[in-house]
């Protein structure tokens, strides 16, 4: 469990428990998804860099730090991360944002890119890639590794849940990249569903099932 940060703040935990409730709507699922994404972001942000800049507060002159939330890239896996994704932009909002697109073929059971798109001049951002669940960990794998390609300066990974099959094959492909988490439930059912979970992520932001 190296480089595995648990995000166990009590407001996080307590809207994570709400989620996984299976009456939960879509609605409240979708709600509480924002707001638990927005919590995570800051402990995801905690470590970035700060400038100096010299401002004007109504009495005297300062200068006081802020961040370049332009060199931040969130990088949503398509379609579920999308419901992270809105959370962490009312957090930093000038944050560029990239899309994965994956889907898995039936037969190999691999994941199969149907969509990449990128902000420009990757090699000076700084990557925070967000899909809510860390399960068999192959899709996290195949969109590291693609952005890999891109080289740039530092790439984290955040889910709401995962379990130890899918951190031991992320931490295996990409020892260096840090995993963030609100949650890692005990195992893998035999259809690669986290137990005890909350289902399928995007089923429950979209209502599709």
């Amino acid at each position: 469990m190296n480089n595995v940060h648990l995000i166990d703040h009590p407001l996080v935990q307590h809207k994570l428990t709400l989620m996984r409730r299976k009456d939960a709507s879509t609605r409240t699922f979708r709600t509480l998804l924002n707001e638990l994404s927005s919590l995570m972001a800051y402990e995801v942000t905690r470590d970035m860099p700060l400038q100096a800049v010299e401002i004007e507060t109504p009495l005297e002159t300062m200068t006081s730090n802020v961040i370049d939330g332009k060199k931040l890239v969130f990088v949503s896996i398509l379609r579920a991360g999308n419901g992270i994704l809105e959370g962490m932009l009312n957090v930093v909002p000038g944050a560029r944002v990239g899309h994965v697109g994956l889907y898995r073929d039936p037969e190999t059971l691999e994941p199969v890119e149907y969509y990449f798109k990128m902000p420009q001049e990757m090699a000076e951002r700084d990557v925070v890639i967000v899909d809510p669940m860390l399960a068999t960990g192959n899709s996290a794998i195949a969109a590291i590794s693609r952005i890999k390609q891109l080289k740039p300066k530092s790439i984290k990974f955040v889910c709401l849940l995962t379990c130890p099959e899918g951190i031991a094959a992320l931490q295996k492909a990409h020892p260096d990249v840090p995993i963030y988490t609100a949650a890692i439930d005990r195992q893998l059912n035999e259809h690669g569903y986290i137990l005890p979970g909350l289902g399928d992520a995007g089923d429950r932001i979209y209502g599709t099932k």
